[in-house]
């Protein structure tokens, strides 16, 4: 099938690569020339394991191509994926303008029958606006779709190759045949294609996103009564997952969520609400637990150093939102370094993949290390911020014989708190005794 791909972002990208691998012809498109340079070079502008080499195979495949031009991609495509930016506003609600921009550009480029499908995560509703858009410009024939996502930033591709479900949001009969023999291919093993109407498709991503971030949210609310009543919150999750009415997974109390998902969209969810008229209470709470939580780490190092840190270095492991990506969109680390920054701190950081994306966002604010154990040189405290693989089991003496005092504030509840402490070091968790 010929398919073009609107966006070549995130998603736009794992869309379009995926697509190839399985096939069809596509072409992605974007408006970043610098990006399509690149791209069309084979080089991958983002960190997700696994798609240098399968972009690398379908642009020598020929299956796979990249272009700034709109016409060219959309020309004969036969089903056209906006995977565009729906970034929050003012107001918090997804911002719609490149999503109707584009569409209303496409509306303008061709006729004849075309399948336009939403990608990106919009409000629910979008499907009809696109639909009017193009009957304003008399393009009938024009099919609109819904297709939401649900990659998790390092782990995409298998996302996406093997997905739990595959939700299809379409009002017509040829649509859904032809979204079917696309993802076909991807539920051999028996995953499900749920078909259903627009409106509901829309819908879906939001919930589900909103649902996930509600159960971390409870998990770090319940972390904060633990620790006043002397419970151990690590214990507590473990007991409840095996509730197979619960289960185990966001479950892991923390230093918050981020992203460009989670924030995004529990945001818009909210606003989508109030449009509607009907309160999102606990939605809301999820959001404000979550901003509250960021500021964990910097409560407990004034509780340990007191409020002025003029003089005082902290070590910094892992930037990022999450392992396995370089996304540094609402990380927690942010907050966590800006907020002991204000208080004087001297911060020295290392991310196996984000230190690019850090100094963007940092500056020269902070000093950026070669490696994890060089942030520690005359260090007050480690501060666990991302969860990476590689500082899951450290070199504890030689984090001794390198930090000037021996605390450890562990915002992932990684380490073991009593082999911590049998070797010399204050440790501090979350929700822990």
């Amino acid at each position: 099938m010929n398919i073009s791909v609107i966006g070549t972002g995130y998603v736009g990208l794992v869309t379009g690569t995926c697509l190839a691998e399985t096939g069809n012809n596509v072409i992605c498109m974007d408006v970043d020339t610098k990006k399509i340079a690149q791209l069309k070079k084979g080089q991958s502008p983002i960190y997700e394991p696994g798609l240098d080499a399968m972009l690398e195979k379908n642009l020598e495949a020929g299956r796979l191509s990249f272009t700034t031009s709109l016409k060219e991609a959309v020309h004969k495509s036969e089903a056209i994926f906006l995977c565009l930016p729906t970034p929050p506003g003012a107001d918090g609600g997804a911002d719609l303008k490149y999503v109707m921009q584009v569409a209303e550009d496409i509306a303008k480029l061709v006729d004849g029958s075309r399948l336009i499908i939403t990608k990106s995560t919009v409000p629910v509703g979008t499907a009809d606006k696109l639909r009017e858009i193009f009957r304003k410009h008399e393009r009938e024939q024009f099919v609109v779709a819904s297709n939401p996502e649900f990659l998790k930033e390092g782990n995409a591709i298998q996302d996406f190759m093997f997905p739990d479900r595959v939700v299809i949001g379409v009002e017509d009969r040829k649509a859904e045949d032809i979204l079917r023999e696309l993802f076909e291919p991807f539920v051999r093993t028996g995953a499900p294609i749920l078909v259903m109407d627009t409106r509901s498709a829309e819908m879906v991503k939001y919930a589900a996103n909103a649902f996930l971030a509600t159960r971390i949210s409870f998990m770090n609310e319940m972390a904060r009564l633990c620790e006043k009543l002397g419970a151990d919150v690590d214990r507590v999750r473990s007991a409840i997952g095996y509730d197979n009415r619960i289960g185990p997974k966001f479950l892991f109390p923390g230093i918050g969520w981020g992203g460009s998902c989670f924030p995004k969209d529990v945001k818009a969810l909210i606003k989508i609400g109030e449009e509607a008229s009907v309160e999102t209470p606990i939605v809301s709470a999820v959001n404000a637990v979550n901003e509250e939580q960021k500021r964990v780490i910097p409560e407990k190092i004034a509780a340990r150093f007191g409020v002025n840190l003029k003089g005082r270095k902290f070590a910094v492991w892992g930037l990022s939102f999450k392992p396995k990506t370089d996304d540094m969109r609402e990380a927690p680390s942010i907050v966590v370094i800006e907020t002991l920054l204000r208080s004087g701190a001297e911060i020295s950081a290392f991310d196996p993949v984000a230190m690019e994306n850090a100094e963007k966002i940092f500056g020269k604010k902070i000093s950026y290390a070669k490696d994890q154990y060089a942030t520690l040189k005359n260090a007050d405290a480690l501060i666990l911020v991302t969860e990476w693989q590689e500082f899951r089991e450290p070199d504890y003496a030689k984090i001794k014989s390198l930090m000037k005092e021996h605390v450890i504030f562990d915002g992932r509840n990684i380490y073991n708190p009593e082999k911590v402490r049998s070797v010399g070091f204050e440790y501090y968790g979350i929700g822990r005794k």
